[in-house]
């Protein structure tokens, strides 16, 4: 088939060297050739040798049509302003093919209609059974995550779900380590968080899947945070302080990496592994020099309650790798994901849903304060970018290999016992499905 259209083109179409005859005529056969691309589909041979039975399409003008001929002809009369013909019902013909492949089309577009709502109907039946199944669905997520906060606010799950017979039941972690923890051992069913923290579990042998990214996260979402009257003002003067984190967190490895551009190893500081809850306390009594922080204690109207001034956040660190290389992900347990996909697709959906709310209301919120005060106009243009694109994706190569680049890392400093593959399909899952509807 595919010989047979390339065969019909190049013929209908022909060299581009002819006179002003071809010119008219190409126009004629171009419209007709981009009709039957379109609509005409196994017809295309079939009409392809009646037009040329009709001389639409022959290999050179034929006699009569287009041409002067030998007694009329005018050499020194402008090519453009010859007279030409046609032969007679061209017009008639072309409006018939025309009239012809419409109703093709048409008829095509609403086979796709009634395909694509008896998809829908065994999509939403194949939803029902898995709900009546399921029952109870147990969310998890770290305190400050966004997406996860709106998602429980809008309660899109429970409008989803609740009348399919699922109760949607709600907890919130200190962290994402302990987030993971929890749904290896089933305490939770779905959850969000920071990628490093997945590695750490990994090799620690908890069960769990990768299953969605954030596609923009929070670059002033982590930070790191000094006393106000400290005199540590830069990356170089954090040697041989006291530095606080949450040990297996995305904080731990951007404390790393930070270190690492101003050319300073683990070795350098002396590292203080706490909780944020129990950080929060030893930072206000001075009990260490420096706070590694992510939300909801990062540098955002949040984070203004509490004390200290930022040194550097994840953009000033990492720059524009800092998306790529530090990702916000979504997990569910090994369960969900092989015996509920329906309802894992409809999570997916939900939180993306939620997160474009949340980028709407931040360009809502831009709007309002460029009345009274001067906006970044790049900022405007990317929060209304934000507001057309998914907030959420599906696993993707780059994203799998900036995780695999911190298991080295942080492998290469024995913070992790052995190499892990986050490639490994237990605990990663890449999927093409459209979470949009």
């Amino acid at each position: 088939m595919t010989l047979q259209w390339l065969h019909f083109l190049n013929r209908g179409l022909g060299p581009s060297g002819w006179d002003s005859y071809l010119s008219l005529r190409s126009l004629q056969k171009a419209i007709i050739t981009f009709a039957l691309v379109i609509g005409a589909g196994p017809m295309a041979p079939a009409t392809a040798a009646a037009l040329e039975q009709r001389n639409w399409i022959a290999q050179t003008p034929p006699a009569g049509i287009g041409a002067p001929s030998p007694q009329t002809a005018n050499p020194q009369q402008p090519e453009a302003d010859r007279q030409l013909a046609y032969p007679p019902g061209t017009t008639k013909d072309i409006l018939h093919y025309i009239f012809v492949i419409a109703g093709a089309l048409v008829f095509l577009n609403l086979l796709k209609e009634i395909s694509g709502h008896q998809a829908d109907r065994s999509a939403n039946a194949s939803l029902a059974k898995e709900s009546k199944k399921l029952k109870q669905l147990k969310i998890g997520y770290p305190e400050g995550m966004i997406f996860m906060e709106e998602l429980r606010r809008l309660k899109l799950l429970e409008s989803r779900l609740s009348p399919l017979g699922v109760d949607i039941i709600w907890s919130s972690f200190p962290s994402a380590s302990t987030l993971l923890s929890a749904l290896s051992k089933g305490d939770i069913d779905f959850c969000g968080g920071g990628g490093t923290a997945s590695i750490f579990s990994q090799a620690a042998g908890h069960l769990f899947v990768r299953v969605a990214r954030e596609k923009y996260p929070d670059l002033q979402g982590e930070a790191i945070l000094v006393p106000e009257d400290s005199s540590i003002h830069s990356l170089p003067d954090l040697k041989g302080k006291k530095v606080a984190f949450d040990e297996g967190s995305s904080a731990h490895y951007v404390l790393i990496r930070a270190l690492q551009i101003v050319g300073l190893s683990y070795g350098d500081i002396q590292p203080v592994p706490l909780p944020q809850s129990q950080a929060l306390y030893h930072f206000k009594q001075g009990e260490v020099d420096a706070w590694v922080v992510w939300m909801p204690y990062a540098p955002t109207e949040m984070r203004r309650r509490y004390p200290g001034r930022s040194i550097a956040d994840l953009f000033s660190i990492l720059g524009d790798k800092a998306a790529a290389e530090v990702p916000t992900l979504y997990y569910c347990t090994p369960e969900l994901a092989s015996g509920y996909p329906r309802i894992l697709k409809a999570i997916l959906e939900e939180v993306n849903e939620s997160g474009v709310s949340h980028n709407q209301t931040q360009l809502q919120e831009a709007e309002i304060r460029s009345k009274t005060e001067e906006v970044d106009s790049e900022l405007m243009q990317s929060l209304r970018q934000r507001t057309l694109e998914r907030a959420i994706l599906p696993l993707d190569e780059p994203t799998l290999n900036s995780l695999q680049h911190q298991a080295t890392i942080l492998h290469q400093l024995k913070l992790v016992p052995e190499q892990i593959n986050v490639h490994d399909g237990s605990f990663s899952l890449q999927t093409r499905q459209n979470w949009t509807y």
